[in-house]
């Protein structure tokens, strides 16, 4: 079977209100974003951008430049952020041949920004940077050329600004690893990101970024854009959903061969690989949004990749997105299995400790154990769909050994309550493990509190003058709280050095009390001491903190006060007069 070249697969990243649907809208020529709540996209969307829309975008700049496209256009997949991203996947690597990392120039890298870098570094998928937004640069003006002539033609505050705001960018990807520079003063794009200004507004540098794009696919990517027309389909899964007249249809991107209508399907799932039979494929318009209601869809009988493509079968209520999808040719049970251990490459069951996880599609799940593993969090279990009375059980059994794992982390899926696992469930993979962060410290915090409470905590006090109240059987006196937190039935000392005898109550205002803070004056009575004799007015009184209390107060002095922490030095000193190696 001979290869051909299919259309270049791209898709774009970055932070929310970046503008990367503005940036597919502007190429368009449509309105997508003017339909989106906050303008921001709600699902993922495909777009086939044909080779005429491309030269008629790019217009004398490839003249100019002495290139010919060859690549048949552009498939450009818009997704709701980056954990989307990996959602379109194929056997081996990311569906994506090349992303659009979008960021506002003037607002530069956010959480998104940084995530959609490490996922692309994962997926070791090339990227290019838009740097979006220039139009809001202070004295932008409109001017007539190419970017650099409209660059050339500012007023130098303008220009300063615009190179001060790159370099920033540029900055900001050597701190993450990565070699940027503005793409015309690029001299290797095997190493270095080209970073192309634009304004979706204005539409201001759309044609160099379509240019950068499909130039760097001819040269690179050609070879990886080969594939076999005749064979069969291989796909995933975008999004299932309800249409009206259909019922559930499948939205599917096909990176290779073709698909007919009638064939025989193999969908990857949880539960196992199913097979079924196309009914109908709905084609959308060129340059039309297979997410928006305006565009049209005309049924056909094949589709070619690379495409979007709206599939029609029975009895798919159960597939999930991000699944992979293939043609049957030959045995059905081989690609059934194939399709399995793809499905099976993400899903993660292991007998250690680690967090359970699930999210709404195979490709987000595979997003959200990317991320986690960068943070080094380890992982129990993962997979798709609902939270199920398994997950909460599984983290459950963490609360003993592992209790700061005793969680189940939800992206996308519907959140539950657990009285002893902390649930976690958020729309934005970072918010996620934002949040699970904040609550393994709070956690952390009241764990190690709770030892404080085991241990003999360091106090320092004073008896008052002419506050005995009673000398011996019990002695009971008046004392002020110079430091720390006297506590009820802790041993008491004197510079000494040895535990004298330990305080049996306290009393403020005639009431009894458990504790009582710096600054306050209390009475308190002790056993076995006759004052006058053993203890006398005016001397200072310490804690008397037993050696293995005061080495587990040392391993976790950052839940001590600054007092505390200055007695338990003066204790050490103490202390270490007759055994020089006490409490180290």
């Amino acid at each position: 079977m001979a290869n051909d070249i299919r259309s270049l697969i791209c898709t774009t990243l970055g932070h929310v209100d970046h503008g990367k649907s503005s940036i597919l809208d502007s190429i368009r020529g449509t309105a997508v974003v003017n339909g989106e709540a906050g303008a921001i996209t709600q699902a993922i969307g495909a777009s086939i951008i044909p080779l005429e829309t491309i030269r008629g975008i790019c217009g004398d700049l490839l003249g100019k430049l002495g290139m010919e496209l060859t690549i048949p256009g552009l498939l450009f997949i818009d997704t709701p952020g980056h954990e989307a991203f990996a959602s379109l996947r194929k056997r081996g690597g990311n569906l994506a041949d090349i992303a659009i990392v979008v960021i506002d120039i003037n607002d530069g890298f956010k959480p998104q920004t940084i995530e959609s870098l490490e996922l692309l570094k994962a997926s070791k998928t090339p990227f290019i940077i838009a740097a979006n937004k220039i139009d809001l640069i202070n004295g932008w003006q409109t001017q007539e050329g190419t970017l650099l002539e409209k660059v050339e033609k500012q007023s130098e505050g303008v220009r300063k600004q615009l190179d001060e705001k790159l370099y920033t960018l540029v900055g900001s990807l050597a701190e993450h690893g990565f070699n940027g520079d503005r793409f015309d003063r690029v001299s290797d794009f095997t190493n270095q990101i080209g970073i192309v200004p634009v304004s979706a507004h204005t539409k201001d540098g759309m044609s160099e970024l379509l240019m950068v794009i499909t130039g760097l696919a001819q040269k690179f990517l050609e070879k990886g854009l080969e594939f076999t027309k005749d064979g069969p389909a291989k796909g995933s899964i975008m999004e299932v959903k309800e249409v009206k007249g259909i019922g559930k249809a499948l939205d599917v991107i096909i990176y290779d061969g073709t698909l007919r209508k009638g064939d025989e399907i193999v969908i990857g799932g949880v539960d196992g690989a199913i097979v079924r039979r196309v009914k109908a494929l709905l084609e959308p318009d060129a340059l039309g949004e297979m997410r928006d209601s305006k565009t049209g869809f005309k049924q056909v009988e094949s589709v070619v990749a690379a495409t979007g493509v709206r599939i029609s079968a029975q009895d798919v209520d159960e597939v999930t997105s991000g699944m992979p999808i293939q043609g049957v040719v030959g045995d059905v049970e081989t690609v059934k299995n194939a399709i399995q251990e793809e499905v099976d490459e993400v899903v993660i069951e292991t007998e250690g400790q680690g967090v359970v996880v699930k999210a709404d599609s195979l490709g987000s799940l595979e997003a959200l154990i990317t991320l986690l593993k960068e943070q080094g969090i380890t992982i129990k279990r993962a997979s798709v769909g609902n939270i199920t009375k398994k997950d909460l059980a599984d983290a459950e059994a963490n609360r003993e050994d592992e209790p700061l794992f005793a969680a189940v982390l939800g992206f996308n899926v519907e959140s539950v309550e657990h009285p002893s696992v902390e649930v976690i469930v958020r729309d934005v993979i970072y918010k996620i493990i934002e949040d699970f962060a904040t609550w393994q410290k709070e956690t952390k915090a009241k764990l190690e509190t709770g030892k404080l409470g085991e241990v003999v905590r360091p106090c320092k006090l004073e008896v008052l003058k002419g506050y005995v109240f009673r000398q011996s059987g019990p002695a009971v006196c008046g004392v002020s709280i110079e430091a720390g937190t006297l506590h009820n039935n802790i041993p008491v000392m004197k510079e000494q050095g040895v535990a004298l005898t330990k305080v049996n109550g306290i009393q403020h205002e005639q009431k009894n009390i458990e504790k009582a803070e710096r600054g306050k004056q209390v009475a308190i009575s002790m056993d076995g001491i006759t004052i006058g004799r053993q203890i006398s007015e005016g001397d200072i009184l310490f804690s008397a903190v037993p050696e293995d209390d005061f080495k587990k107060m040392k391993d976790l002095k950052e839940y001590l006060s600054v007092e505390e922490k200055e007695i338990m030095k003066e204790i050490g000193v103490i202390m270490r007069k007759s055994n020089p190696v006490w409490g180290v």
